[in-house]
């Protein structure tokens, strides 16, 4: 057996990125989801071996988490926390995960070896003249360090993604996202998790890799006392359209029925600030003015459902 100098496993360590296949997220990398009221709240992690938790290091340093489909070969989501923007360089070195293959294997992230055949996880070979982009779902441009920024060029946090919604509506989104963290929420804690809905009704790239139907995305910040200050998500088709704005409890709505499952929850429910904020209008007893305030319901659709709510609630006594 050849025995590695302490020096040289140290220099091994340090030089390459590294993920981890975990059990639960939330033993291994729970600083990436939020916990109001002190709970940690991660989205919901859906049954099956498919599903694979994983929690994203470099340099020894754990900088997000993802769950990854193995059977569609495309994360469901990733979760990261907001820090400031950096201004980050791509590097554009894209690597695969060694455990998806064999969980034996070792925990850096490498080069694919093209002789050899996943089975588990999307290689670059299959969006080669596919017309889709590799889409992140944690992005360069919200890394806080370089290092984070290169950690996100994984095919585990990538899905196929139309050229023109990735470099036009989502980058909008992904900018109008951070605008709103650095505006609102500057100085209390900033999560978020941004995901794909896989359309099953499409062919996959290279007869591999599903294309999404829908990418996602929500924040939520919290206080130094784990008080919900501000959340919100944001919805859109895998096209150059516009993406839509939802308070949290009505993107877990949307995605429950996309996905198909008996439930769906970005932040366990926990997060929903227009809900709260609505609460105390109806504790209150105050007027339909205050549906148009923007701090209390600052999208269009949060207005209207709180205007609906309470015509309801006056129609009822």
């Amino acid at each position: 057996m050849i025995l590695l100098s302490p020096v040289l496993l140290l220099l091994l360590a340090l030089s390459g990125c590294f993920t981890e296949v975990v059990d639960d997220f939330k033993n291994t990398c729970p600083q990436f989801f939020v916990n109001p009221g002190g709970i940690r709240s991660p989205p919901t992690v859906f049954t099956g071996k498919n599903y694979k938790q994983i929690c994203q290091i470099r340099n020894n340093t754990y900088e997000y988490a993802t769950l990854y489909d193995t059977d569609n070969k495309i994360p469901v989501y990733s979760a990261y926390r907001f820090e400031g923007l950096k201004n980050c360089d791509r590097d554009e070195k894209w690597y695969i995960e060694p455990q998806l293959e064999d969980i034996s294997k070792q925990k850096e992230m490498e080069p694919e070896d093209t002789k050899f055949k996943y089975k588990h996880q999307a290689v670059k070979a299959d969006y080669n003249k596919s017309g889709f982009n590799k889409g992140h779902l944690a992005p360069v441009y919200h890394a806080e360090t370089q290092s984070c920024a290169d950690a996100t060029f994984t095919l585990t946090n990538a899905a196929p993604q139309d050229p023109s919604f990735n470099k036009g509506q989502w980058r909008k989104t992904e900018k109008d996202v951070a605008t709103l963290l650095e505006n609102k929420c500057k100085g209390n804690s900033r999560y978020i998790v941004t995901g794909v809905v896989p359309d099953k009704n499409r062919p996959p790239l290279n007869k591999n890799v599903t294309v999404p139907s829908h990418f996602w995305t929500a924040y939520c910040c919290i206080d130094n006392n784990h008080r919900v200050t501000a959340s919100g998500g944001y919805l859109g088709k895998n096209k150059q359209v516009q993406v839509e704005a939802l308070p949290v409890g009505e993107l877990d709505r949307r995605l429950t029925a996309l996905y198909g499952q008996r439930s769906f929850q970005v932040f366990g429910v926990k997060c929903d600030k227009s809900i709260t904020n609505f609460a105390l209008i109806q504790s209150r007893g105050l007027s339909l003015i205050l549906c148009l305030d923007d701090d209390l319901f600052p999208t269009l659709f949060e207005k209207r459902k709180c205007m609906t709510l309470l015509r309801q609630e006056r129609k009822g006594r």
